[in-house]
């Protein structure tokens, strides 16, 4: 192995490593009360954001619009990650995670689980890496005393 590979080799460990702090600042963003600037500023100007039944979102200050108000639906969330896949290819990556998200429902005031996939695409632009595309696929969405078994689905 030569010096060029071990360089290229750091240079992925280091975007790997970046692509995680990115993802655990949206985490963080979302569980304050979806702080809609600081989550927009981790998007690229053109970037899309896909939650399913909560809409898809097209380009940056369509993402901010939606975080404003995303605390009308749920007014309480922590958003855990993990088991990140992340494969960077120069200065895009894609990346997968797992959610599990205790949180409040707004309509009816009732505590519920969120489970689901994000499947994400990343750019790294100015040195810089954002979301270039996130959707998130729900495996369950279901209130926290029927669980995943009795009522899989919220309103279902």
């Amino acid at each position: 192995m030569n010096a060029d590979d071990i360089a290229q080799r750091i240079q992925t460990l280091e975007s790997i490593e970046a692509i995680k702090k990115l993802k655990a600042r949206y985490c963080a963003f979302c569980d304050n009360q979806y702080d809609a600037d600081g989550i927009a500023e981790l998007f690229t100007e053109d970037a899309v954001w896909d939650g399913g039944k909560f809409g898809k979102h097209e380009g940056r200050e369509a993402i901010r619009t939606f975080f404003q108000g995303a605390t009308e639906i749920f007014p309480f969330a922590v958003h855990n990650v993990m088991n990140p896949i992340i494969e960077v290819d120069a200065d895009t990556a894609t990346g997968q995670w797992y959610l599990f998200q205790p949180c409040t429902l707004a309509e009816g005031n009732q505590a519920a689980w969120l489970t689901g996939r994000y499947e994400e695409r990343y750019e790294k632009r100015d040195g810089e890496w954002k979301f270039k595309y996130l959707s998130v696929t729900p495996f369950f969405f279901t209130p926290y005393g029927d669980g995943w078994l009795k009522t899989p689905f919220l309103g279902q």
